[in-house]
């Protein structure tokens, strides 16, 4: 062995030295904190025998010893314990109500270590980790972060435990707006528990995406208003919760809110009342001054009007002197309805983000007779306080309202349509333009299509769709066919109108004749297909595989009635006209007198997938009349589509009803299941495996059975029906499976509706087929 010795070794060892006494150092801090914390309950528990007993220090310590030895508990579980009992606040509830529990008295001492360790911490950084070690590592959690709440609703990382620094740097803002479980906690004003974080798409400090993992976030706050959150993170998905954990979070999270008070964005409502009087004072609308009333126990319960501006007019004709001071429920009680007024003077009051609405339903009671009227309402939080604006709507300002939306988007046919009573309003141009008298009457959105050319059908769809489902402004242009024989070119405007709980109350537009810039714009087009002779040519390519799709699957096709089945089908091509796809359906009763029924969905868009949809349609039909089962038929499908000069893929579902029996015999690749509608109830049809077509050559095929029963109603469809892009394709199903609930008793119109209330925004084409059992 050499004598010298290897330097780097020797700064190594040195390092690791280093290492082993800061570890037993923090070891060591850690321990005689906890030991400080316990001694700091000891110490008030001699206190409470103190007063108690009417001894001295030193015989309450000898006492306290004495009880402890005869309950066979230690004298840190009893001191946790007198303190529960003279104490009587939630922490006291939930050790109580944990008393019961294995462990209960350990989760005592637990929760007032923590409240301790609140107490005597010198920041929030402290009271995290104090939290994570007492209280919720016990729980099996493993992280901690605790956010104040701004004024804008915007979170602050203000404490932090179990996460990494540069974790906590990356979080130590969240702007208002951004969606976490901590924003969720604070914006519904409770707890938000998360078995799995991963499933919710949430963001939020320490998780990853696809790592699954338990999350809580809760409120902390004090007087019905919220400071900040707490947010408690586990390493595994976490199991329901017995209400007495709960319980404890939320005691935890109370604890919690006197820390954060000295993060709070306003200063205290004392001095900034008088300024937002000279404020409310100052406008030009109605408003009043609030302040928060508070029980016994810190809850909320009323807003007090302390100041009403001189333009304050109240509906029952008091006057603002007799308002002034009285609390808000006892002067307007209408103003308590769930999801009313009051409601959201406290979300504001809480969470400090403002709330304003155009069109907002106020009740008063008038000698017990409650009378409505619709007001521009503004709720501000200033401080601790409110103030609350509002200016009402008269029936003079809705008539010049409905006539400035007539003027401002068309100047020609305006028109209303009251969601509530269902009430259609035309002035006299739409008559006009429609050739109507005026005594005739009106015609709604939703019959717009019979009134319209046979091709503009899927145009006026989706912009049905858009209003009334979707409900977001929309326009379209349609060819008009009068009661006289006349067609005008018209382009239809809407937008829907509603109120602060986001109810739908109108549906207000125009209407306008656009005939002469029609053929303005068709001229205008030939000159530009003149000068782009590459772009028509590509027009044209796309305009024969459009002819040649719709040759095969027209976009709607006469009812069908055979064996006791009454069949429809629809087929909605590409919202742009060059996304031609490879969407197929069919429904035949083939020679052996069963009935052939199939739908699918050739990948991509073109002229290859237009062919591929024609060969692999006609290939199934022949094929079918071998007689074989549909697994089989699929499996000679797969095999097609590898024999093609340009090979596909696809998915698709073939079924086969025998109406002997009514059993429905069925095979899938890769496609979504059919849908059953029994006795008002949708369900889909239990899910069998099957690869989807093209993907390898030797496949073999599930077959399932259903028996159909007279008056079962069976929906096949592409998936261009329900795909969206910012939502999962499972809830765009359970939306699908709600819209089928509330089908019309007529096949052909609820097909119609399907499409109308389809939720999709792919721009995809979209086959449809319904069979009806008769």
């Amino acid at each position: 062995m050499s004598p010298w010795r290897n330097p780097s070794q020797g700064r190594s060892a040195t390092i690791g030295r280093l290492s082993a006494t800061i570890e037993r150092l923090r070891a060591e801090i850690a321990q005689a904190q906890h030991a400080a914390e316990g001694r700091a309950l000891i110490e008030l528990a001699k206190g409470i025998l103190v007063e108690r007993l009417r001894c001295g220090p030193t015989e309450a310590a000898l006492q306290l010893t004495a009880l402890a030895a005869q309950a066979g508990v230690s004298k840190l579980e009893l001191a946790a314990d007198l303190i529960n009992q003279a104490a009587q606040d939630r922490v006291a509830h939930v050790a109580r109500e944990l008393l019961l529990a294995e462990g209960g008295q350990s989760v005592a001492v637990q929760l007032r270590e923590a409240e301790s360790g609140i107490l005597g911490a010198a920041d929030s950084q402290t009271v995290a980790e104090s939290l994570l070690e007492h209280a919720l590592t016990p729980l099996g959690a493993c992280s901690v972060a605790l956010w104040a709440a701004g004024a804008d609703a915007s979170l602050t990382l203000v404490g932090f435990a179990g996460h990494s620094v540069e974790e906590a740097r990356r979080w130590r803002y969240v702007p208002p707006g951004v969606p976490t479980p901590a924003r969720r906690a604070l914006m519904e004003r409770r707890a938000m528990w998360f078995t799995d974080l991963g499933e919710s798409t949430l963001p939020s400090i320490g998780h990853r995406q696809g790592v699954r993992a338990g999350r809580v976030a809760v409120p902390a706050g004090t007087g019905g208003r919220i400071l900040g959150v707490l947010e408690i993170g586990w390493p595994e998905p976490l199991e329901e919760q017995p209400a007495p954990i709960h319980r404890q979070i939320e005691a935890l999270a109370e604890l919690c809110a006197r820390t954060l008070e000295d993060h709070a964005a306003q200063p205290p409502h004392g001095p900034d009342v008088a300024e937002l009087v000279e404020l409310a004072d100052a406008l030009t609308d109605p408003a009043l001054v609030l302040r928060p009333e508070v029980d016994a126990d810190g809850q909320l319960t009323d807003f007090r009007i302390h100041h009403a501006n001189p333009r304050f007019a109240d509906p029952a004709g008091r006057p603002r002197t007799q308002v002034a001071g009285a609390r808000l429920l006892e002067a307007y009680p209408a103003a308590g309805e769930e999801g009313g007024l009051f409601d959201n003077i406290m979300h504001v009051h809480a969470t400090g983000l403002a709330f304003s609405a155009d069109n907002m339903i106020l009740t008063a009671l008038i000698d017990n007779v409650p009378v409505t009227s619709v007001a521009g309402v503004s709720v501000t939080r200033h401080g601790d306080c409110v103030l609350l604006i509002w200016r009402v709507q008269d029936e003079s300002l809705r008539l010049a309202n409905l006539l400035q939306h007539s003027q401002r988007l068309g100047r020609i046919g305006g028109f209303e349509e009251d969601a509530q009573s269902g009430e259609i309003t035309w002035n006299s141009q739409l008559y006009e333009l429609h050739g109507l008298e005026p005594g005739d009457r009106p015609i709604p959105l939703e019959n717009l299509r019979e009134h319209a050319h046979p091709d503009d059908a899927d145009a006026i769809a989706r912009f049905l769709r858009t209003v009334l489902h979707h409900r977001r402004p929309a326009s379209a242009s349609l060819r008009l066919r009068r009661p006289d024989g006349n067609v005008r070119h018209i382009r239809v405007v809407a937008e829907p109108v509603f109120d602060a709980g986001n109810r739908l109350l109108a549906v207000r537009g125009a209407h306008q004749d656009v005939s002469a810039q029609h053929w303005t714009e068709v001229a205008l087009a030939a000159t530009r297909d003149q000068l782009a002779h590459s772009e028509q040519q590509a027009a044209e390519r796309n305009r024969l595989t459009l002819q040649l799709q719709h040759a095969i699957m027209p976009p709607t096709q006469a009812g069908v009635e055979a064996f006791g089945l009454n069949i429809a089908v629809r087929y909605r091509p590409a919202e742009e006209g060059h996304l031609v796809g490879g969407d197929w359906y069919d429904a035949v009763v083939l020679p052996s007198k069963k009935v052939l029924l199939s739908v699918g969905d050739v990948a991509g868009h073109g002229i290859k997938a237009a062919t591929g949809m024609v060969v692999l349609r006609n290939a199934l039909r022949g094929l079918a009349t071998t007689g074989a089962g549909p697994a089989q038929l699929m499996g000679w499908l797969n095999l097609v589509t590898h024999n093609l000069t340009d090979p596909v893929t696809a998915t698709a579902i073939c079924c086969l009803y025998d109406p002997e029996t009514r059993e429905l015999r069925w095979a899938r690749a890769g496609h979504l299941p059919p849908v059953l509608v029994r006795d008002g109830v949708a369900e889909e049809v239990p899910l069998i495996g099957g690869l989807m077509l093209g993907v390898i050559s030797d496949v073999e095929y599930e077959e399932s059975a259903v028996r159909l029963e007279p008056g079962d109603t069976l929906f096949m469809y592409t998936d261009g029906l329900v795909e969206r892009r910012d939502i999962a394709l499972e809830r765009a199903q359970e939306h699908l499976l709600a819209t089928l609930k509330q089908l019309d008793t007529d096949l052909e119109r609820s097909l119609d509706r399907i499409l109308t209330h389809s939720i999709s925004d792919t721009d995809d084409d979209t086959c449809l087929i319904g069979v009806e059992v008769l």
